[in-house]
């Protein structure tokens, strides 16, 4: 379905009508829509062969003492079958004359056959639990299988599904250069500088939006912002609840590092955290920085803003 998209983009359209950023992004979310379902049936899969292996791992802790003792046991029961077979044909005979009278050796037969009845008993019992233990092992090793399988068969869509992502994010990229809006102080390049349509890039393109908006202190809009202002409007865009605090965004979003940043994370700054933006992706964020100002692009690494940290809402 994407590349067919790929082809209508680069062929169905005049040389003079090029398809402009926001027609791209239109494409990219329609493919998006269809294929998200193959991306989260994969999470599905891939959490559930975790959860699989998991088991599969309890129970193996509960088997590796149990075949320890009936390896033990067989051991014992192995040295006393050797010892009388080294005792011969003969042995009772032989235990009758230095027992001396028939009550000593019945006792001493009585006893062999108590200690053989005994180790019998004993690795009958425990082999009985290795057996029950393998016997739930055994599902689960055959689900793990099959998980293991659909999960490799969904993992390959899903990398086909990102490359074709990729195409269509050229395209728009390109767009940007034939006939986006205008670079200047406050849009310093496409914003989001990377869109595949996935929650963060529908929220990091609502904050684009407004980028000229002013600053407002205690506003999410429309008419302004503030820090957390904007960062909660852009993903109610994308369907997600934040708090208007960027204390409460801290702890309401997953924490990633630098080397995970995706479109549409937030960046906070300061050890307190009293300021916030939102990443869209080429090493850009959005944010509203103060009174007297107006929402605009800015470097990740903007001078006189330490960072604090990220998370991933959602």
């Amino acid at each position: 379905m994407v590349l067919a998209l790929v082809a209508v983009l680069g062929m169905g359209l005049p040389a003079q009508a090029a398809p402009s950023p926001g027609d791209i992004e239109n494409q990219i979310d329609a493919a998006w829509n269809s294929l998200e379902p193959t991306i989260e049936q994969y999470n599905k899969v891939h959490g559930q062969l975790q959860d699989t292996q998991n088991q599969i791992d309890a129970l193996q802790k509960q088997i590796d003492p149990l075949q320890l003792q009936v390896d033990l046991a067989m051991s014992r029961v192995g040295s006393m079958s050797s010892d009388l077979y080294k005792m011969g044909p003969g042995s009772r005979t032989l235990a009758l004359i230095n027992a001396g009278d028939a009550t000593d050796f019945a006792d001493q037969m009585t006893t062999l056959n108590v200690l053989a009845y005994n180790q019998g008993q004993q690795v009958a019992g425990v082999a009985a639990l290795v057996d029950r233990y393998n016997a739930q092992k055994k599902p689960l090793d055959d689900l793990k299988a099959k998980l293991a399988a659909q999960d490799a068969d969904l993992a390959s869509k899903k990398n086909t599904i990102q490359s074709q992502l990729d195409d269509l994010q050229k395209l728009r990229l390109a767009a940007y250069g034939a006939n986006g809006p205008a670079l200047g102080a406050l849009r310093l390049g496409p914003c989001p500088a990377q869109y595949y349509g996935d929650k963060g890039s529908q929220a990091a393109k609502k904050a684009c939006s407004l980028i000229g908006k002013p600053y407002i202190f205690g506003a999410a809009g429309p008419s302004g912002y503030d820090c957390s202002g904007l960062t909660l409007t852009a993903w109610a865009a994308a369907g997600v609840t934040l708090g208007h605090y960027t204390g409460w965004q801290w702890t309401e979003g997953t924490p990633v590092t630098r080397a995970q940043l995706r479109v549409g994370d937030l960046v906070f700054y300061f050890s307190d955290l009293h300021h916030e933006s939102i990443y869209v992706g080429g090493g850009f964020v959005v944010h509203a920085p103060h009174t007297g100002d107006e929402v605009r692009m800015a470097p990740l690494d903007e001078a006189g803003l330490p960072i604090a940290g990220f998370r991933r809402p959602g």
